[in-house]
């Protein structure tokens, strides 16, 4: 089973609930966790991993060998991103363009294309003291493109790290772009955190209309439950979006969150909730 916990925002507690369905999960079944916010993990914070894995990842970038290159602009022609251009007798590339697709270097007739490989971040692995396998991927700053390191992480996580856990949770980044799309691509279920706001409704309702597109099941948890109003959960009500779970507002959690924390870690109460929580989610996975 895999679980992807988005939210069309920073700040509403993504992190908070994954981390805590990972600890709970971790009682019963064997679980990998993958941070997939690549541009801000900190997942680890919360779940202390030892990593003990470290991989380079990136692109492979086209580069040109000047001597057997006739000019014939077929690889310009074949990116669809306008990576290469032909002016006259030059070849350029623009790195920052590229999505490493390798179209370029199959189609050059002159076999004058090779690739180098151009790091753009790292992959990290261990295992938490609870056994849960964790890995994360992290961009370096200054790097476009977030979902060459994803993709390599969902790789990863499901090869060299573990083979087939019960439940791999990932923890997404923040808002409703591509590296949220990638995260979600392959999942079983996407559970949306927001926050009773105005903002909050805004962006779970972008979220939402993603994990729809790529028709996958959803479920709501709503964080900070007794601010704002009850326009999410009017929403929820009209798209036929369950909401699983509410966390209330209390100074308590935010304090221990701040110490890093984690909720369950915090409030022991709330395990059974977390339980009840992948026990939902279970359920509308079986119908």
């Amino acid at each position: 089973m895999r679980i992807v916990v988005a939210s069309g925002k920073g700040g509403t507690g993504k992190t908070t609930v994954a981390t805590s369905l990972a600890l709970v999960a971790a009682q019963q079944h064997t679980v990998c966790f993958r941070d997939c916010d690549v541009e801000a993990p900190n997942a680890a914070l919360f779940l202390h991993p030892a990593f003990d894995t470290h991989r380079e990842v990136g692109i492979l970038i086209p580069q040109i060998d000047a001597q057997q290159c006739t000019y014939c602009g077929k690889c310009a022609r074949v990116c669809q991103f306008n990576a290469i251009a032909i002016v006259g007798k030059k070849a350029l590339i623009f790195p920052e363009l590229c999505h490493g697709c390798g179209s370029c270097t199959l189609v050059c007739p002159e076999q004058a294309i090779s690739e180098r490989l151009a790091v753009s971040g790292a992959l990290d692995s261990g295992v938490t003291p609870e056994g849960i396998v964790f890995a994360q991927g992290v961009m370096d700053v200054g790097q476009p493109m977030a979902v060459p390191i994803l993709r390599e992480l969902k790789e990863w996580s499901a090869t060299d790290v573990t083979a087939a856990p019960d439940i791999e949770i990932r923890d997404a980044p923040p808002g409703a772009s591509c590296p949220v799309v990638e995260t979600m691509r392959g999942a079983d279920f996407v559970l949306l955190v927001t926050e009773p706001t105005p903002f909050g409704l805004h962006d779970l309702k972008q979220v939402a209309a993603i994990a729809g597109q790529l028709g996958l099941p959803a479920g709501v948890v709503i964080n900070r439950d007794g601010i704002g109003d009850d326009s999410v959960g009017a929403y929820c009500a009209e798209n036929a979006l369950p909401i699983l779970l509410r966390i209330p507002m209390q100074r308590e959690i935010a304090e221990a969150i701040a110490r890093g924390h984690s909720l369950v870690e915090t409030v022991p109460e709330y395990r059974p909730l977390f339980s009840n929580l992948l026990d939902q989610i279970s359920a509308r996975l079986d119908t």
